[in-house]
């Protein structure tokens, strides 16, 4: 069975992503709300966001509290925020893979990629 990871890199500061909320939705008729999680001191998930039986095909959100993380930092952010929470929708095809979507992020920008 495949399972689905993440990881946050803070690139603003060259650190991980350490203490960032993440939210996981299942899209589809409605949109899921399926957990939260947040990175540990090395910007991962102690646990695969989706793995067993709730590892199936379809679409989903990863929604990541950056704007929250940087703040807690002392950083000062203009208010609003440019970047507060960061979505990335994306679609898992096949069941038996391994999905790692990971973040890399400051306060003005953001990048992903499918990861292994």
């Amino acid at each position: 069975m495949g399972n689905l990871t993440t990881h946050v890199l803070d690139t603003a500061n060259g650190r991980p992503g350490a203490g960032i909320v993440i939210d996981l939705y299942r899209i589809g008729d409605g949109r899921v709300h399926l957990g939260q999680t947040t990175t540990n001191s090395d910007g991962r998930c102690d646990q695969p966001l989706l793995q067993g039986e709730e590892f199936r095909k379809g679409k989903y959100e990863l929604v990541f509290h950056a704007g929250d993380y940087f703040a807690a930092t002392g950083l000062k952010l203009p208010q609003p925020r440019f970047l507060d929470q960061v979505v990335i929708r994306f679609g898992l095809a096949d069941e038996n893979e391994h999905y790692h979507v990971p973040l890399l992020i400051s306060p003005f920008g953001y990048s992903t990629y499918r990861g292994s």
